[in-house]
């Protein structure tokens, strides 16, 4: 049986680019309408006193703050907020993110729910939730980042936290964005846009090509569309409508570098043969109504297709020098492709309503999603690296849910608020094996439960807390065994508490919090790739604090720091997970960041330094490295990044940034199979032209 490679579109930039010339034209004649904001689902909110509302750890990175940093990825704006640890890039430039919270593991961002503009962007949430994608940071206006109850509201796998990445609205005009720099990086992104006064119309688009030889010689190349509009369907209604396309090609590899490769600085890519292929369509409706003054419904319906296809050639062995990988002939298959397709459609809906009862004032929300998903897993293997050849093996995996959420505030006094909320989520997996014929469900209802407060001390300080039951679905190669088997897993469940202190005084500002999360059962998920079979539960406990400074210096000069100290991220009991007492691989104990910023005049300068302690690569915590390189201690480093901004006049900005600029040479990871280094020093330069 032949298996072929699906085909991929790879729109030419200067087709997109004369699509996006004209586009602008068209909007040229209606531009210069009052402001519209496009209906989305935020996880904070855009009002000024969102944040207080929130019983949990609140961070926003903003639109200028992105474009003070200046960041290859979303994951390099990650790190600058509190109690986020990202594992060294695989490739790509954080095409495959790694991201961890609060000391969970970061492998693959499966303990971390990912949304952009509060629809999910992991290829599943319950078949198989390890990330694949990571949209290009050029196109994202914010990004918000939510630790504490206040998750519940948004899904499963949230157990450290919610992270939604906010797209821009498409302003008016035409605008070009260039960029270039070291290892053969360059970024092209066109943005067009306009508004409509007769009829409250907006509309947009945003083209972004981007390419690098890579720093281990593991280029990509990716290209990125968003279609963007929406219209005020009468006075209280607004309707938003998104579309997406990406495509990424990735060099990249699970096979790192050997020790005695690393030793000597090897740039070479050490399996140039294996590559990542990515390709993903969504598309986003959103309905937003004002019911009256004190009632209002939004709704979303997310549909998303990702193409994901992992070629990689087969390792004979390894040892402190090499891989040695298997050589292709006319008898011996070499090449193998692990290629998946995702499917998946949602219905989120969700009611907030002001009231008065009980002699106080309340808010509650009221929420129902309907979701659904299929996947095609296949292994195809090949005696050549054409990337087709003989179907081994073949899955049709799929998951429906339904989840009811509700959440009141009780407003005690106007300083004090308690906030009992709860979800129920209802779950039905199935796995089918296409070749032998088994297949087999599972099936669970899990009740999440939260409670939380807010007490406004004084106008700028205030303490919040929050107790709540975290929740992680098994997902379905682990739920249900290859021979349709239901395993009878329960989920991943934790006990969540939080304990926070924000507020401002003058030129200072802070934002504090002890946390505690206790695991009574995780879940090693099987990894089809790498050949887990068992499931066994097991206990852990993650105890730490975080805390983030911020402090006007004056004469244009800011300081900001923030800071997670985790000494308790442990197993307790012994388990498949780990021994009793060990600590969490890749979760240092302390992870930091200090900025210093300087601005005047249209000029902007900040010098970031990022501290990460030692990390271990193995749940046994070995401390010596093997031959290979897959265990061993990560040893600390530190990284220094350098960014400047100037805005020459209103239409013209131009921008540097210097990564790593002190060179440091350090282990990002050695997971999962080998050592990959962190970026070494490079420099990026650009600028940017709105036409109006």
């Amino acid at each position: 049986m032949k298996y072929q490679q699906y085909g991929r579109i790879r729109a030419p930039f200067t087709l997109a680019s004369s699509i996006a010339l004209a586009y602008s034209i068209s909007f040229s004649s209606i531009s210069g309408a009052q402001e519209i904001e496009l209906p989305r689902i935020d996880i904070v909110g855009r009002e000024e006193d969102s944040r207080k509302k929130i019983p949990g750890t609140v961070d926003v990175i903003n639109q200028k703050q992105l474009e003070i940093l200046q960041p290859l990825s979303l994951q390099d704006a990650l790190k600058t907020v509190p109690g986020v640890n990202v594992r060294g890039d695989e490739g790509g430039l954080g095409a495959i993110p790694n991201i961890g919270i609060r000391g969970l593991n970061p492998s693959r961002s499966q303990k971390v729910l990912l949304l952009e503009d509060g629809a999910p962007i992991a290829p599943s949430l319950f078949i198989s939730n390890a990330s694949y994608y990571s949209p290009p940071a050029n196109r994202m206006s914010g990004i918000e980042v939510l630790k504490g109850a206040s998750g519940l509201k948004y899904g499963p796998s949230n157990i450290g936290g919610v992270i939604n990445y906010l797209s821009k609205t498409p302003e008016d005009g035409f605008k070009l964005t260039g960029k270039a720099g070291d290892y053969g990086y360059q970024l092209m992104e066109i943005e067009a846009g306009g508004k409509s006064e007769s009829n409250g119309a907006l509309a947009g688009l945003n083209i972004i090509k981007s390419d690098s030889q890579g720093y281990q010689n593991n280029g990509y190349q990716m290209y990125d569309i968003l279609i963007k509009g929406g219209v005020e369907v009468t006075q209280d209604q607004w309707i938003g409508l998104k579309y997406t396309h990406y495509d990424n090609n990735v060099n990249t590899s699970y096979v790192g570098l050997r020790p005695n490769q690393y030793a000597s600085g090897m740039t070479a890519n050490p399996a140039p043969n294996d590559n990542f292929l990515a390709q993903r369509n969504a598309v986003d409706l959103n309905h937003s109504w004002e019911i009256n003054s004190d009632a209002k419904l939004n709704s979303l319906i997310y549909w998303s297709q990702l193409q994901r296809d992992y070629w990689r050639q087969s390792v004979l062995s390894r040892n402190a020098n090499e891989t040695i990988y298997k050589a292709c002939s006319a008898n011996a298959e070499c090449y193998f492709g692990r290629n998946r397709q995702f499917n998946m459609l949602g219905l989120d809906t969700r009611l907030s309503v002001h009231y008065d009862a009980l002699g106080i004032k309340n808010e509650s929300e009221l929420g129902l999603r309907l979701h659904t998903e299929t996947q095609s897993n296949q292994m195809v293997a090949s005696k050549t690296f054409a990337r087709s050849g003989r179907l081994s093996s073949h899955e049709e995996n799929k998951a429906n849910s339904i989840a009811l959420y509700a959440q009141n505030s009780f407003y005690i006094t106007d300083d004090f608020a308690v906030i009992p909320g709860v979800r129920v989520e209802s779950y039905r997996q199935t796995r089918s094996n296409i070749f032998t014929g088994k297949s087999g469900n599972a099936q669970n209802i899990e009740t999440v439960p939260q409670l939380g407060a807010t007490w406004q001390l004084s106008p700028p300080v205030q303490i919040y807390s929050s107790i709540y039951k975290g929740f992680s679905p098994a997902q379905v190669a682990t739920a249900i065994d290859e021979k349709g088997v239901d395993q009878q897993l329960a989920p991943e469940r934790s006990t969540n508490m939080e304990l926070g202190l924000r507020g401002k005084a003058d030129a200072f500002k802070y934002d504090g919090a002890i946390f505690s999360m206790d695991f009574s059962n995780q879940i090693v998920n099987q990894s089809l790739a790498a050949g887990v079979t068992k499931a066994n539960g097991g206990k852990s406990l993650h105890q730490g604090v975080e805390l983030a400074l911020g402090y006007e210096l004056g004469g244009g000069w800011s300081l900001n720091a923030n800071g997670t100290y985790i000494p308790v991220a442990k197993f307790v009991g012994t388990s498949s997970l780990g021994r009793d007492g060990n600590r969490i691989p890749y979760t240092p104990d302390l992870i930091s960041n200090v900025g210093i910023n300087y601005e005047k005049n249209g000029f902007n300068t900040l010098v970031t330094l990022n501290y990460v302690s030692p990390q271990y690569a193995d749940s046994a915590n070995t401390l010596a490295p093997n031959s290979i390189g897959t265990l061993g201690e990560l040893p600390s480093f530190t990284t220094i990044n350098w960014t400047a901004n100037y805005t020459v006049n209103k239409a013209w900005k131009v921008f540097a940034a210097i990564n790593n600029v002190l060179d440091k040479r350090y282990i990002a990871s050695r997971s999962p199979d080998g050592i990959f280094p962190g970026a070494p020093m490079n420099f990026q330069a650009g600028m940017s032209y709105q036409f109006n």
